[in-house]
């Protein structure tokens, strides 16, 4: 919705004088908020570095293979050359701010991409000139649609064996549904690639191979390329005036529209999200990536032209108010990131709309809690540069806020309000880790308490009956990562146990019953009858409950309590103490007592009938299943699919690229650990793969046995 469709919000809800006195408004129009996502290895931590050298601020390029690289600075991130969390920093070009955002590739890390893209105006999509859209890119794609965020394509690596700029375009609009809207033409291809031809103003960029990415020089268009060049630019001209009417008509009369008018177009188009303007190049060789800047501040939103947040009420309700960008407004403010240093917490915070000053009171509208600013900077990826105020538009960082959450929203103390929060998936692994000894013991929950801060996606629990702490995530490297954090960053030595499965139990059977709880012998006694259904709901639903009672049978004060003794009961599954998923109540009658009656009377009722009922009603275990994209080289593919098919993998298509075979399959979580070793062995190292949870199914009758079994045995040395 843009600012149009909100006529006189502010004067429904005025700025208190003491903002408008304080604020001077920045020119918004100069800001740029952006991301850089890709799947793994496309390079976008080289493009950053390119990015931040050309804006001159960095002066030495960093290489991710030699673990230099300004954004990756964790250890972990510059040993495994890849990114884990999102670093943040702020650069200058042409006199535009870019607050840009460099996030993970990695399927295990996926949080942090959801995160960074949901306080973000803009995205560079950076994919592979070679590998094209993999399997990362599809679901980076499909979060930056959900946030409606708007996107320029950088196609890297142009000077890689098999690159293809054009089978790349076509992937983009077959595998994503996108609409690439071609701005340059590759000049040369894999070790010949020099540079690109810019269409909109038929001039070829051609840089020399000295690395440096200021020596190029503009020229004419090649000969040989000028024919495709007219085509493409065609085709750019007549999707760009679709947005403009007069424009639109003067160009089927004949008359081409200025290069104002034509950018103005697809500026309007990509805020839309109607088409991607696509450019090409090399990070690594300096190539262009100018043109990729320059289409940043040409094509990219700046915050007030993108839709303002909505806020919501407690249950999470749109209330029909906005969060507007105006530094005179009240303060609306989204903490999307928690980061532990050796300076104390940072709260990565995206200010919509007001000013947050150094050493002011906040409130955090989720706690309710005042919190006070102790200082505010600008990241640098690990450096940081102290600012006084910051407004509307900015990305920074606040230091000396304690109780606070990724999702939670800050605000103006005398004007309450809470943006939409984030929601997170539930983790699909876990592993069980013991300190070493007492004095690791204290440690470990200092650590784990601030990680769980950072990472969203990261769970910890403790089991009552054995005292092990559970930690659980994404996948396999994911907790890799994090034992790695916790011995080596917080200095916390820990014995790890085996990798174990997120199960989850659901029923088959829909089943009519009765359950009465009656305890009415000395004393106020208890009285709760209910008559109910259970029957299977439909798969990701989860929990669902209804009442149908009509008469005041079950008068509807105890209702909630019905729903809260089912809802509680359904955390341990009656197989292996698995949670319950996928389940529907319905109340449909019952009977009350006027005096023994009470919600703490109905709600022992309903865990009763949820141990009398369910059963009876066809328990199954549901064990997860995770999306596989593998590559492989072509000699190799054979052995491949022979592997997941004993690992119960279901095939769902293989695909040729240059350099080998995509094999796309499905297979249970439970066969999936280690996979990564045995498919390094299969293919002398060459073959790649990533994983992702897919949905739940079903588990075949020797598998559930199997679980059931180790389920009771851990009971069994429990008690």
């Amino acid at each position: 919705m843009g600012l149009d469709k909100l006529p006189g919000f502010l004067q429904r809800r005025p700025a208190s004088e003491q903002h408008k006195k304080s604020t001077t408004m920045k020119d918004l129009s100069k800001y740029r908020n952006i991301g850089i996502f890709a799947h793994v290895d496309a390079g976008k931590t080289t493009t950053t570095e390119r990015i931040l050298k050309l804006t001159g601020k960095i002066h030495k390029i960093g290489e991710v293979h030699d673990g230099a690289a300004t954004t990756d600075f964790m250890e972990q991130e510059q040993e495994r050359g890849i990114t884990i969390q999102s670093a943040a920093t702020t650069c200058f070009w042409n006199g535009y701010q870019f607050n840009i955002i460099d996030t993970p590739g990695h399927v295990d890390f996926t949080i942090e991409v959801y995160r960074s893209l949901r306080v973000l105006d803009g995205g560079v999509g950076v994919f592979c000139g070679s590998g094209g859209v993999e399997p990362q890119s599809e679901t980076n794609w499909r979060y930056a649609n959900d946030s409606k965020v708007s996107r320029i394509i950088f196609v890297n690596k142009m000077d890689r064996i098999g690159a293809d700029f054009y089978r790349v375009v076509k992937q983009v609009r077959e595998v994503l549904a996108a609409k690439p809207l071609v701005m340059v033409l590759p000049i040369g291809f894999e070790d010949d690639f020099k540079g690109v031809v810019d269409l909109l103003t038929r001039k070829s960029w051609i840089w020399d191979d000295s690395g440096d990415p200021t020596a190029y020089t503009i020229g004419e268009v090649p000969a040989d390329m000028v024919d495709k060049v007219e085509e493409y630019r065609t085709t750019l001209i007549e999707t760009a005036v679709e947005q403009d009417d007069a424009a639109m008509e003067k160009y089927l009369d004949g008359v081409e529209p200025d290069l104002a008018t034509i950018k103005n177009c697809i500026r309007q188009g990509t805020i839309k999200l109607d088409f991607f303007p696509t450019y090409c190049g090399s990070a690594f060789k300096n190539k262009g990536v100018q043109l990729v800047l320059d289409a940043v501040v040409d094509y990219l939103p700046c915050p007030t032209e993108v839709p303002p947040q909505p806020e919501v009420d407690l249950e999470g309700n749109e209330t029909g108010e906005f969060a507007i960008v105006d530094a005179s407004a009240p303060l609306r403010a989204l903490a999307f990131k928690i980061m532990d240093d050796k300076y104390g917490a940072l709260t990565f915070t995206r200010i919509y709309s007001g000013t947050i000053q150094k050493g002011t009171n906040i409130m955090n509208s989720f706690t309710g809690k005042t919190e006070r600013v102790g200082r505010i900077v600008q990241m640098h990826a690990d450096n940081r540069e102290d600012v006084d105020v910051a407004q509307a538009g900015d990305i920074v960082a606040l230091l000396g806020i304690k109780s606070v959450q990724t999702g939670h929203t800050f605000c103006d103390p005398d004007h309450p309000a809470t943006l939409e929060p984030m929601v997170f998936p539930d983790p699909v692994i876990s592993i069980a880790v013991s300190a070493v000894d007492k004095a690791n013991s204290e440690k470990l929950g200092l650590a784990l308490g601030k990680m769980i801060q950072e990472d969203p996606s990261f769970r910890v629990e403790t089991d009552i009956d054995s005292g092990e702490i559970i930690l659980k995530g994404m996948g396999e490297l994911h907790l890799d990562i994090k034992v790695d954090i916790l011995k080596r960053t917080h200095k916390v030595e820990v014995i790890v146990g085996k990798p174990q499965v997120a199960y989850r139990e659901s029923i088959t059977k829909r089943l009519e019953d009765s359950y009465t709880h009656k305890k009415q012998s000395g004393g106020s006694g208890q009285y709760g009858k209910i008559d109910y259904i259970i029957e299977p709901s439909e798969p990701g639903e989860g929990y669902v409950f209804e009442s149908k009672v009509v008469g005041g049978n079950v008068p509807k004060e105890f209702w909630p309590a019905v729903d809260k003794g089912f809802r509680t009961s359904m955390v341990k599954g009656v197989l292996a103490g698995y949670p319950m998923v996928d389940v529907k109540v319905t109340l449909t009658d019952g009977g009350y007592h006027a005096v023994d009656s009470s919600a703490i009377a109905f709600e022992i009722a309903a865990k009763g009938a949820y141990r009398q009922s369910v059963p009876k009603a066809g328990v199954q275990l549901l064990e997860p299943i995770m999306k596989l994209d593998v590559f492989t080289p072509e000699d190799h593919v054979g052995d491949v699919i022979g592997d997941l098919n004993r690992r119960r993998g279901m095939i769902k298509s293989q695909e040729a690229t240059p350099t080998g075979i995509r094999v796309k399959a499905d297979a249970p979580l439970s066969d999936m650990f280690g996979y990564i070793g045995d498919l390094r062995t299969m293919t002398s190292g060459r073959g790649q793969f990533s994983m992702e949870f897919s949905h739940y199914a079903p588990c075949p009758k020797n598998v559930a046995e199997t679980v059931i079994e180790e389920a009771k045995k851990r009971e069994a040395a429990k008690s």
